[in-house]
């Protein structure tokens, strides 16, 4: 401890800022940690940005597609 801290916590713990709002934060098996951003995506009060994010990964996965050249005919 530094000599003149008057702190609560301890000032060499390195943690973020958001660590205490996160839950996908615990450390936990691959499974638990999807459910828990799935849930965590499902109780955002933002529902603007959850839409914002669907469409950015809509249209990520059809330039992906449209790059590997994968024929989205079978689609139609």
């Amino acid at each position: 401890m530094p000599r003149f801290y008057k702190g609560e916590r301890n000032p060499f713990e390195l943690k973020h800022k958001f660590d205490d709002a996160r839950v996908t934060i615990e450390k936990t098996n691959l499974k638990g940690k999807i459910v828990n951003a799935i849930g965590d995506y499902k109780t955002n009060p933002n529902r603007l940005a959850n839409k914002r994010v669907s469409i950015i990964i809509l249209i990520l996965t059809f330039i992906f597609l449209w790059i590997i050249d994968f024929d989205l005919s079978i689609f139609f």
